[in-house]
């Protein structure tokens, strides 16, 4: 009687070491956050490459070396701007991403960062002549 006993206890042992294992060992390890937005005006070549899909070290420095050429993004959808970002590695990461507050601000000016007197007006934003008075 002890020995069916013993050999019943064994076997539910077995069964309730088998289910711990297989929920408490965590799958293969995760290169990428799943928590954090990913702020594409701030984030340096190295966080870009390892926390997107589909974007490896050149792309993402192609990312980086684009904010610093035309300014700050103003929008996620300005990404695919960047060459080798097509609509497909936009989507996957789209939910990711983020362009962080006020980032339309921090577009580079050709001037001082304040506008004073004699600061050149750019084409776009000039009153049309006549349109106006004085």
């Amino acid at each position: 009687m002890i020995t069916r006993v013993t050999a019943l206890v064994l076997v539910c042992l077995g069964s309730l070491l088998a289910v711990a294992q297989a929920t408490s060992i965590p799958s293969a390890p995760s290169t990428r956050s799943t928590s954090a937005l990913i702020n594409i005006n701030t984030a340096d070549a190295t966080t870009l490459a390892r926390e997107m899909k589909g974007i490896g070290e050149s792309k993402a420095r192609a990312i980086v070396e684009h904010r610093q050429k035309n300014g700050a993004f103003r929008s996620v959808d300005e990404l695919a701007l960047v060459k080798g970002i097509g609509s497909k590695t936009l989507e996957n990461n789209r939910a990711r991403l983020t362009v962080g507050a006020g980032s339309a601000s921090t577009r580079p000016s050709s001037g001082s960062a304040a506008a004073g007197p004699g600061t050149r007006i750019p084409a776009q934003n000039a009153p049309k002549p006549g349109a106006g008075g004085r």
